[in-house]
């Protein structure tokens, strides 16, 4: 069979989804936009799961075929379950061979079943394409701009950990976090889903892959695939929210866990973050899960302590609650100030009634 990797436009999904344009592609599949023919207008992003190459060529294809489709089927069934503000929501999931084009049908070219999920498409520009054109520019994205969006990556995460069992996205990164038209975030491309094992419980790994090699920890790869939790999406968090404020990629895991040194703290990078979110970055991407905090949850409280430089906040700000930068004392000044200056006055007028 001579097989299609990329599909053409004009391919049909399941007699209804008709291919429109390839949004992104990776080793273990792409992404389509996709028109959905039954309701017109409709528009969603279907994401393709391509089965590794070297599973397919193993000792049992059929049966390492069967036992990701299974795979495939569980972890669709829990993403259709997800409801969230900042998540698109899936609506379909399937195993079909593609119908391809007519100019293209009686050629010889065939493409053999895929597993394929359904989901809302969200437009606007992702983060990563945003922090290049900063970096284009040669400016910082805002520190309250980023917390702004990292606040709502948070709420989702923390959402996705508290079902049960707790979902892991597993590639949490700025490639996958798009800022729609409206000015909110969505935490897309769920390739890498996966709800966290039960105690001794073995699960397939072939379609899990091991995420982007800038935000994936240490715990994430190979034989210690089976040993994530939160945590391992807390540091794909905090190496997103490094890139996002300095404008650089962070070095992987594995550089950092063999020279440490490596990793430049985020303020030698851009003076202009606060001390506070530099300690607060640097401690979601702890080498050992132990050096961690425990949830992302957790860290996000330690986040909202951050006070901003200039402590200025719109109202309508996610992070509103983030208190001032000036120090206890010149805060104290500013909102009592008047008091102190009105007794001293006070003081004056009695001394000089008294002893004039």
């Amino acid at each position: 069979m001579n097989t299609l990797l990329e599909l053409p436009v004009g391919t049909v999904l399941r007699d209804r989804y008709q291919i429109v344009s390839l949004i992104g592609q990776g080793g273990m599949g792409a992404v389509y936009l996709t028109e959905d023919t039954r309701l017109p207008g409709r528009r969603c992003a279907i994401k393709e799961i391509r089965l590794p190459p070297d599973l397919v060529a193993g000792a049992d294809p059929s049966g390492a075929r069967q036992r990701a489709r299974e795979q495939f089927r569980r972890e669709a069934t829990v993403l259709a379950r997800l409801d969230h503000p900042n998540l698109p929501k899936v609506s379909d999931f399937f195993t079909a061979a593609p119908q391809l084009p007519g100019d293209l049908s009686g050629t010889g070219m065939l493409a053999d079943e895929r597993d394929y999920l359904v989901m809302d498409y969200v437009p606007g520009d992702d983060l990563l394409h945003i922090v290049r054109e900063a970096r284009r520019k040669a400016r910082f994205l805002p520190e309250a701009q980023v917390l702004a969006w990292i606040e709502q990556v948070c709420d989702v995460l923390s959402y996705l950990h508290r079902q049960e069992p707790p979902v892991l996205h597993r590639d949490v990164k700025p490639a996958n976090i798009k800022l729609t038209p409206e000015g909110d975030i969505k935490l897309v491309d769920f390739g890498l889903v996966k709800p966290m094992d039960a105690p001794g419980e073995t699960t397939f790994t072939g379609l899990r892959g091991v995420g982007s090699i800038p935000y994936t920890p240490l715990e994430q790869y190979g034989d210690f695939a089976d040993h994530t939790d939160v945590r391992s999406d807390l540091y794909a968090l905090g190496a997103t929210t490094y890139h996002l404020l300095t404008s650089s990629e962070p070095p992987s895991a594995q550089e950092i866990f063999v020279n440490p040194d490596v990793l430049i703290p985020p303020r030698q990078m851009n003076p202009d973050i606060s001390p506070a979110t530099e300690g607060a970055v640097l401690a979601a991407m702890g080498s050992h899960p132990g050096d961690r905090l425990p949830t992302v949850d957790a860290w996000r409280r330690l986040l909202r302590s951050v006070p901003l430089p200039g402590g200025g906040m719109s109202p309508a700000h996610p992070l509103d609650t983030l208190p001032s930068a000036r120090s206890p004392w010149a805060q104290a000044w500013r909102e009592n100030g008047w008091l102190v200056v009105t007794g001293v006055l006070l003081t004056a007028l009695v001394l000089y009634l008294t002893f004039r």
